[in-house]
């Protein structure tokens, strides 16, 4: 018999980057950390989120899917109403 569980799921892994700021923007950076309650992660997520809303960016995988999808289908003819009105 073949073994039907199945295998468990793995956390997605998280990319790493570094980044260096100046000691003023970090100062302003850390203040307002502390003021929100935020980590520096989470205000790093809402910035970078931020960014790619203000450039029409998609942010997940369901953001983009919905992006893709046309208004008018790919077999669709638009101007078919408008040549039946000429005749």
């Amino acid at each position: 018999m073949k073994n039907t569980r199945a295998a468990p799921r793995r956390p997605e892994k998280a990319i790493g980057k570094r980044v260096t700021f100046d000691a003023a923007t970090w100062a302003a950076l850390d203040l307002y950390a502390r003021d929100s309650m935020k980590s520096f992660q989470e205000l790093a997520d809402e910035a970078f989120g931020d960014l790619l809303a203000k450039h029409n960016r998609p942010t997940d995988l369901k953001d983009a899917l919905r992006r893709s999808s046309r208004a008018i289908g790919a077999n669709d003819n638009p101007n078919q109403a408008t040549s039946k009105q000429r005749k």
